[in-house]
């Protein structure tokens, strides 16, 4: 008589999904701390203001709630969703292209309030950092485009790019939450402030930015869906 031995084959599909609910409260949460900030604190947002700070205020929002809070909902949705791999490649793409879309109209809102200040621009490691994140976004969207939307290489090429395709997104992730962060203090610091509730909501907002990142990181590693 003959034991067949089997192996346990484990899955990651529940702390995954655990901790993508995690990440999903830490960004609606840094998203509601930002606007109480933006709203209560500085004013508004309007891109067509006559007022230069209403029209900088486009800039945090956007570049948070735009572009980092939607891109890493375009990560987790390919990693944790259950769904047909075609249409979370669809969604994926998608969402990241929105991310990019709103992207370019927060960096607009900055560049036009510098106009409106006679601020230099692209001045600060902020900025720096922040143009060639963004920048290589982009290159990466299109990059996927190419290669595994179209698939216009060999599935063995896309094989072996695939793991340079997904740590270059999750590099890009902690790239963009760096540079919100020093753009949060570099603010901080420009603003000068003597309220402590307002300097200690803009840490908050920091602070839950992080974790957002953080969060959707540790969802994609232990995503079940590939």
């Amino acid at each position: 008589m003959y034991s067949i031995e089997t192996t346990t084959v484990h899955t990651y599909q529940r702390p995954s999904s655990g901790i993508t609910v995690v990440a999903h409260f830490f960004g609606l949460l840094a998203l509601t701390l930002l606007l109480v900030w933006l709203l209560h604190y500085r004013g508004g947002l309007d891109l067509d203001s006559d007022n230069a700070d209403r029209v900088f205020n486009v800039h945090p929002f956007l570049m948070f709630f735009g572009f980092i809070f939607t891109a890493g909902e375009g990560m987790m949705a390919f990693k944790t969703v259950a769904a047909e791999r075609r249409v979370r490649k669809f969604v994926h793409m998608g969402v990241n292209l929105i991310a990019i879309c709103l992207g370019i109209v927060g960096i607009h809102a900055v560049f036009k309030f510098h106009d409106m200040k006679n601020i230099a621009d692209m001045h600060s490691l902020h900025s720096w950092i922040g143009i060639a994140t963004f920048c290589l976004f982009i290159l990466q969207w299109l990059f996927g485009l190419v290669l595994y939307m179209f698939q216009a290489a060999s599935a063995a090429t896309r094989a072996r790019a695939l793991p340079w395709h997904v740590c270059g997104g999750r590099a890009l992730l902690y790239m963009a939450i760096c540079t919100a962060e020093s753009g949060l203090m570099e603010e901080f610091t420009f603003l000068q402030l003597t309220d402590q509730h307002e300097a200690r909501l803009i840490n908050c907002v920091g602070l839950a930015i992080l974790l957002f990142g953080v969060s959707v990181d540790l969802s994609l590693v232990l995503g079940r869906y590939a």
